[in-house]
């Protein structure tokens, strides 16, 4: 609903909003449940369909005041349902609105920073409106589409319209969207807003804003960006800087492993090939040919991943994500270069990742740099807003830049309630550069950035505790590591790396609607489907007991770190026998030879 405007064309103050509201001293939630705000009957099935308990904090501070008309700026931890606590009293508005007003418009505008958010927030919307499919029409505007398709789209005035900032203004300034009844608008991730270069976009949308818009803004931390937002958009806005108590046993295990350039690709091969991390898994890396490398290096020894990056089509993306909630795949790499940089930032602690910022010189941005960052999607991002489902272990391959993005990392594990393990990988000053192969440029200031992070999650209770192997123990898998390395050239990557760009492609333009009608053969387009490196060796595959040690997988690490796997292990003993029949094996119970069994007559 709208705000009435008093003489000055200012909107009326709002009895129930406050200044600030810090409930972090009140560390117990309000004894609430969705059906005492007052929402309406079809939204309230939608939520019982999804077996939802009671509401989290920031939704039974944030649904009330939002359906008072409140401006409302709430900052909650990644995972504490920030979609649902704005989505929830705006679908309320909108059906309520409907009873009296005949006429189509856009009633509500949602701005995300990334293409993929998007998509997320548009099936948040079909899932709470499951019950009222036919009376709210919601249009996203995040895949490359025509300007003449988008037109058409937005034509019929769709009650919810979800894009990023940049593909918001385009519409608004051509006049294909139409705001002049605009009553809700949500910056969801306002502090990543700014970080992906959408300031121009955002002071053109509100500038052209209908006065007495109701705003709300979600975020994870508050920053200055946070600041410049609400400047540009609220007027007196209810501030929630809401801090759940993690619960006992509950949370993240942060873990840190010190080791030489090529110990990254060694830990990973016994990690996971010795399944010392069970369940999903998401390893961070610092660059596009980074996820391609440990791709390669990953098929060599059979253990099968999927790349995610910003140079893939988004349809691609969206849909690896999909399947990888799905269960589909369990080891997922995504190139980081979209960073979440931190204020630390600005102090010249190292070279940055974040090819898409605006550089501060010309000898900051060299030409190469900036024909890279062309190819890419701006509008990526996976640190922050992706809803990853019960995600295991987030490995930090390549450490971050600043202590701010090893915090969004690090949250796609451990949400909504359930509990998940942290690894990062620090190279020591005196290891830098010693393998050359291997190195990266961010690992030069990975000290630096640990004696950061380290003191920022020490603010929080956190503690980051060493992960330690018994590095005797791997060092017999060291030789099959170098063999296998030496098989992932340049060459290899940047072949592998065009070649899974074209058939991505084919897969997201030509394949998209053939898939909506079979789904049975999704299986077809895997996304962790091999790549192929020059020279393949096949004996890497299988691991022999020799390079064991004697007690077994346990003497590699010696700590009990206290992790307990989503997937239930099961043993041989627990499975059923089966007979088979067939050459060398049991028939009858007796063993049968082949050879022995045959017979033939000799021609006379």
């Amino acid at each position: 609903m709208k705000r009435k405007l008093n003489e000055n064309d200012q909107p009326t103050p709002v009895a129930a909003a406050v200044e600030t509201e810090n409930p972090a001293s009140t560390t117990t939630q309000a004894d609430f449940a969705f059906p005492d705000f007052g929402l309406d009957s079809k939204l309230l099935q939608s939520v019982a369909h999804q077996k939802w308990g009671k509401p989290t904090l920031v939704q039974s501070r944030a649904i009330p005041l939002i359906m008072d008309g409140s401006d409302v700026l709430a900052k909650a931890k990644t995972g504490s349902g920030k979609t649902a606590a704005y989505l929830l009293p705006i679908l309320h508005a909108i059906l309520k609105r409907k009873q009296t007003v005949t006429k189509p418009s856009t009633a509500a505008l949602i701005l995300c920073p990334t293409r993929e958010l998007v998509d997320q927030v548009s099936k948040n919307i079909a899932t709470l409106t499951a019950f009222c499919t036919k009376e709210v029409q919601t249009v996203k505007l995040a895949d490359k589409q025509s300007d003449t398709v988008q037109r058409t789209l937005l034509s019929a005035s769709p009650d919810i319209v979800v894009a990023t900032p940049a593909r918001a203004w385009q519409n608004i300034k051509s006049n294909s969207m139409s705001i002049e009844n605009l009553d809700h608008l949500v910056l969801d991730e306002a502090d990543l807003v700014l970080s992906y270069g959408y300031d121009e976009d955002l002071r053109s949308v509100a500038a052209a804003l209908p006065k007495g818009v109701q705003t709300v803004l979600m975020s994870a931390t508050l920053t200055t960006e946070i600041d410049t937002l609400k400047g540009l958009f609220c007027r007196n806005p209810t501030v929630l800087d809401l801090e759940e108590a993690d619960a006992d046993g509950e949370g993240i295990s942060q873990y840190v492993v010190k080791c030489a350039e090529d110990e990254k690709f060694l830990l990973m091969y016994v990690v996971f090939k010795l399944k010392l991390i069970t369940g999903k898994c998401i390893i961070f890396v610092s660059d596009v040919d980074r996820s391609y490398r440990l791709k390669l290096f990953f098929e060599q020894f059979g253990i099968r991943s999927c790349v995610l990056n910003s140079e893939l089509p988004v349809n691609s993306r969206i849909h690896c994500v999909e399947q990888f909630n799905s269960n589909v795949y369990d080891i997922l790499i995504a190139s980081d270069e979209n960073e979440v940089l931190g204020d630390e930032d600005t102090q010249g602690v190292g070279p940055s990742n974040n090819h898409d910022s605006e550089p501060t010189s010309k000898e900051q941005a060299p030409p190469q740099k900036k024909r890279k960052a062309s190819r890419r999607d701006k509008e990526y991002g996976i640190s922050r807003g992706i809803d990853f489902v019960r995600v295991a272990c987030v490995v930090n391959f390549d450490l971050p830049t600043s202590s701010k993005s090893y915090t969004h990392r690090i949250g796609r594990t451990g949400r909504a309630g359930q509990t998940g393990m942290a690894i990062s990988f620090v190279i020591p000053s005196d290891k830098f550069r010693k393998h050359m192969p291997t190195s990266v440029e961010t690992a030069e200031n990975d000290e630096k950035i640990l004696a950061r992070i380290t003191k920022q999650q020490a603010k929080k209770g956190k503690e980051i505790k060493d992960y330690s192997f018994d590095m005797k123990q791997v060092e017999a898998f060291r030789y099959r590591m170098n063999d296998a390395l030496r098989a992932v050239t340049k060459v290899a990557v940047r072949e592998a790396r065009t070649r899974e760009i074209r058939s991505e492609l084919l897969k997201s333009e030509k394949l998209k609607r053939h898939f909506e009608e079979n789904p049975a053969e999704l299986q077809h387009v895997r996304h962790d489907g091999e790549l192929r490196s020059a020279r393949t060796n096949p004996e890497l595959r299988h691991v022999p007991d020799y390079l064991l040690p004697k007690e077994g997988k346990k003497a590699i690490t010696p700590n009990d770190v206290g992790y307990v796997p989503f997937k239930k292990v099961r043993d041989g003993k627990q499975r059923k026998g089966r007979s088979f029949k067939g050459k060398g094996r049991k028939m009858g119970g007796r063993k049968t030879d082949p050879l022995k069994s045959f017979k033939a007559r000799s021609k006379r």
